[in-house]
């Protein structure tokens, strides 16, 4: 899992100002272009993205921040506090900036682009397109979502924040200060949402109150607090005497500004808990339906209706429950062998592993560092077992993969995540693909199926990197897979086909799981967090396609290590773009 706040740029969450740019029409016949005319055409399409670019990064401190190490060096020298805006006017002025990019867009000279350049009109128009249909369904976003939402990630981006420079301490205190307000924008989408009958499930209320409780339980000793002294103890350039009352000044923002507002927060969701009448999926609302399919469109990149997502989900958990009958048929104590796989050991140690042994599926790593942290403990309960911190696009040496202690994952399960979220999962295809050198501008479009279903192909990959005997391994990843893909299938069932319960207890049944605590557990998170399942296993699962498809199109010329690297060259986009362009990326030579 990838954890960055700035990654999720729904269009009520962009804060954009819209650049006037006067731009030929679209619409017009190819020409031949001299070579001067067609650098003309590509400065200007340049000259466009950068302006968004850095339009984009004045608008919001935490986005600004992640992805820029020295705004400076980007033209960056005076732009506002903000933590963002949900106020529902900026929605609408959202959607008529989309509206104007992607009219902006059309009127480039699309046949005088270089590649890349092409590459990144195509992405853009993508994101454009996709975010304008949800537009009329303001109301379905939940930002509140249990393990994903804004109260859960908010508090570990403050911890991270990076000080490069004394004037970061300045804006990381100023943005304390925007807390409350932004909690009450939030608390009121929320009032509204209840207004129109969309407030969340009170199970999911109690939830989301349970970790706003969690993380204000003693605001003297907040994480938030020792984390910032221990980050201005190690910053140069200033004074002891002016650490000190930075260190007072953070204190006091915490105690009285932050924690006040998760603690109104809290307030709201205790008045609304009630208001949510809805226990089940999406299906069961009005354009819950419409909503879900701009959901998993949006989150997994792929182009497939859900009816072909549910075929295609099957048609991978059939092969692979398969392959482990085969596997079982011939080798029966291959459970228990895969039950005694690997002894624990430090994740350094097994990054430091996973690093060597992938060298024969991939190019070498980008030179960068890394460090391993651990969940605080106020999280533990809300935050995913595990995520990786994206660096900087300008500073790929800032790594931060996160550990959470309750999930006590260990041995195969411990080895397997962190090649999920390092090598050659997230770490390693973030860094990869800064050194590719995207335009500063694709940093702004998320795209959580190429994100996730990378990390997702790679930890299947990485079974085999484990030391385990070949049998094993592979009956270790055809189970994850076909695990995941009951997640899936009950994902696009709840929100969908409009399961309760009931069918799912029915669905997992005739898989051996019937324990129905563990079966309630799976149908309320699926319904709390609606797709959320669908960008690790579709993701993975249009890799699979999009693998066969590169090994159809190059044939002899075919190998793992020059698919992976087109893929990273390439970098987040919809699936359907990433087969447009895998032959301009694809190489042999490192």
């Amino acid at each position: 899992m990838i954890l960055t706040l700035k990654k999720r740029l729904l269009p009520y969450l962009l804060g954009l100002i819209i650049i006037c740019t006067t731009l030929a029409s679209c619409g017009t016949p190819a020409e031949i272009f001299s070579s001067m005319a067609m650098l003309k055409e590509q400065r200007r399409f340049d000259t466009y993205t950068n302006a968004l670019f850095i339009q984009e990064m004045k608008e919001n401190t935490v986005n600004l921040h992640y992805t820029l190490a020295d705004p400076e060096e980007f033209g960056i020298k005076n732009h506002k506090i903000s933590l963002g805006n949900y106020a529902k006017e900026k929605s609408d002025e959202t959607k008529a900036y989309l509206e104007n990019m992607s009219a902006s867009l059309s009127g480039f000279r699309y046949e005088a682009l270089n590649t890349k350049q092409k590459l990144t009109c195509d992405i853009m128009q993508d994101f454009c397109n996709r975010q304008l249909t949800a537009a009329p369904l303001y109301y379905y976003n939940e930002p509140l979502r249990p393990t994903t939402g804004i109260h859960s990630e908010l508090p570990v981006l403050l911890a991270e924040y990076e000080f490069y420079k004394p004037c970061d301490v300045a804006d990381y205190l100023a943005l304390l200060t925007c807390t409350e307000s932004y909690f009450a924008q939030i608390a009121a989408f929320e009032r509204k949402k209840a207004d129109e009958g969309l407030f969340m499930s009170p199970y999911a209320a109690e939830t989301v109150i349970k970790a706003c409780d969690a993380f204000t339980l003693d605001p003297e000793t907040n994480f938030l607090i020792s984390t910032f002294d221990s980050r201005i103890d190690s910053l140069s350039g200033i004074t002891d005497d002016k650490k000190q009352l930075y260190k007072k000044q953070n204190k006091s923002l915490v105690e009285n500004v932050v924690i006040p507002a998760y603690e109104n927060l809290a307030a709201v969701l205790r008045e609304l808990k009630d208001s949510g009448t809805n226990t089940a999926g999406l299906s069961h609302l009005p354009q819950g339906k419409e909503y879900y399919e701009y959901l998993v469109q949006s989150n997994t990149g792929s182009q497939k209706s859900i009816p072909q997502l549910q075929k295609r989900t099957e048609r991978q958990r059939n092969l692979d429950m398969a392959a482990l009958h085969g596997l079982l048929a011939k080798s029966p104590n291959l459970l228990k062998a895969g039950e005694q796989a690997l002894a624990a050991e430090e994740p350094e140690a097994i990054l430091e592993h996973l690093l060597d042994a992938m060298q024969k599926d991939f190019f070498p790593a980008a030179n960068s560092s890394y460090e391993v942290n651990y969940i605080h403990e106020s999280l533990e309960g809300t935050l995913a077992p595990a995520f990786y911190l994206t660096a900087p696009i300008d500073d790929i040496s800032h790594n931060v993969i996160y550990l959470n202690k309750s999930s006590n994952y260990s041995g195969i399960q411990l080895f397997t995540t962190l090649a999920h979220e390092g090598f050659p999962g997230h770490l390693y295809q973030t860094t990869g693909t800064y050194q590719a050198g995207l335009a500063p501008v694709r940093a702004l479009f998320s795209y959580p199926g190429y994100t996730e279903g990378w990390a997702t192909y790679v930890e299947m990959l990485s079974y085999g990197y484990a030391g385990l005997d070949e049998a094993t391994a592979k009956m270790m990843m055809h189970n994850q897979s076909a695990l995941l893909s009951l997640y899936a299938s009950i994902d696009m069932g709840i929100h969908y086909d409009g399961w309760l319960l009931a069918d799912v207890v029915s669905f997992l049944k005739g898989y051996g799981i019937t324990d129905l605590d563990v079966v309630k557990n799976i149908y309320e998170l699926i319904v709390e967090e609606p797709s959320h399942y669908l960008k690790y296993y579709i993701g993975y699962l249009e890799f699979l396609d999009l693998k066969d498809f590169a090994k159809s199109r190059f044939g002899t010329d075919y190998s793992n290590r020059a698919f992976h690297q087109a893929v990273i060259r390439i970098g987040p986009a919809p699936f359907s773009i990433l087969k447009k362009y895998l032959a301009d990326f694809y190489s042999t030579q490192e």
